[in-house]
């Protein structure tokens, strides 16, 4: 993990985003974040089926510790792109500074909930506490009680009363030096009115700094509703914005070996993954991330790679057929009216 924090100071000097506060002696990758939350996904233990076979089968056949392709975003497996880290290095600094409201994008499947539980261990380390919201098909005034809650408040049903709540707590903590985050994970699929709301939150705050800092993550439709006229005023007042894009052929080819080596598979992972079998990978998953691990996770257990000790070309192909997969079309225009 310390690649990622030379990288996160390299791009400190390229794009003038400070990333000091980062120390890498006080990061711990793949501990999961101090406050529970529901929306954490668990992987399978060692011991636990996968498909037909046990994992212990497949952890021995390949000298593995852990099962590298694993779905739930394990900031472990973190591999440090230069966009991961630019990213990582504002979305820091814009909470770190206080900057108000940050807003990452990317396609689904790209990392951008990996990336945000990397920023959120790095934010515990400086005593920040966050609330995490992810379900948008709540009403406004369910919407504030659930921030309140999640930071520990014992939520009111007034709206008015809700707000008095939030900003005495939120003031209380700035007075004390501490940082309060809210997260909106799939903020995509909030409402304009709950996002109105929020604009509103970005209201309480001192002379000196923002009360609340505020991080929007969520697909490409985000920024189209930012883009709306109704939301101009939120979209104003976004002062850190990035996107995450799917790997290149490299990238690609480097996330897989990375994973494979903290799985454990150290000087074989070259073997287990050839180049012409990570370039098929490349091809069906067009370099997004989920759609790589699905692959690669279920070429391991095809008995055809238990006979050939690696995964073929053909695997791959059997695997992304399987799952429907495959270079993406662009839409067909509808036939004209006659």
């Amino acid at each position: 993990m310390s690649r990622v924090f030379e990288a996160l100071r390299r791009s400190e000097l390229e794009t003038g985003i400070p990333s000091t506060v980062l120390d890498p002696d006080t990061f711990f990758p793949g501990s999961a974040p101090k406050k529970p939350r529901v929306d954490q996904q668990t992987g399978p233990s060692v011991d636990q089926p996968i498909g037909d076979i046990a994992w212990d089968e497949v952890r021995t056949l390949y000298n593995l510790k852990l099962n590298p392709f694993e779905p739930s975003p394990d900031p472990a497996f973190l591999f440090p792109t230069r966009r991961y880290n630019e990213a990582l290095a504002a979305l820091h600094y814009g909470v770190r500074r206080r900057k108000g409201v940050v807003v990452l994008t990317g396609e689904v499947g790209t990392g951008k909930t990996l990336l945000l539980r990397c920023l959120l261990q790095l934010l515990e380390q400086s005593n920040t506490d966050y609330a995490y919201a992810f379900n948008g098909r709540i009403s406004p005034v369910e919407f504030l009680g659930y921030v309140a809650g999640d930071l520990g408040l014992t939520p009111t049903k007034s709206k008015n009363e809700l707000l008095l709540q939030l900003s005495s707590h939120l003031g209380a903590r700035y007075q004390k030096k501490l940082t309060t985050v809210l997260v909106i994970d799939e903020a995509h699929d909030f409402s304009s009115e709950v996002l109105e709301e929020i604009l509103l939150l970005t209201n309480l705050e001192t002379t000196q700094g923002k009360l609340l800092q505020i991080l929007l993550v969520g697909q490409p439709e985000l920024d189209e509703k930012l883009d709306s006229h109704d939301l101009r005023a939120l979209k104003q007042r976004i002062a850190v914005r990035s996107r995450l894009e799917p790997f290149d052929k490299d990238e690609t080819k480097g996330y897989i070996q990375r994973r494979l080596q903290v799985a454990g598979a150290n000087s074989h992972e070259a073997s287990l993954f050839p180049i012409g079998t990570i370039a098929r990978v490349y091809e069906h998953s067009r370099g997004i991330p989920r759609l790589i691990n699905t692959l690669c996770e279920n070429a391991l257990i095809n008995p055809y790679a238990w006979k050939a000790r690696s995964v073929t070309p053909e695997i791959i192909d059997q695997v992304a057929a399987n799952f429907r997969l495959g270079p993406a079309s662009p839409p067909q225009p509808e036939p004209a009216a006659e």
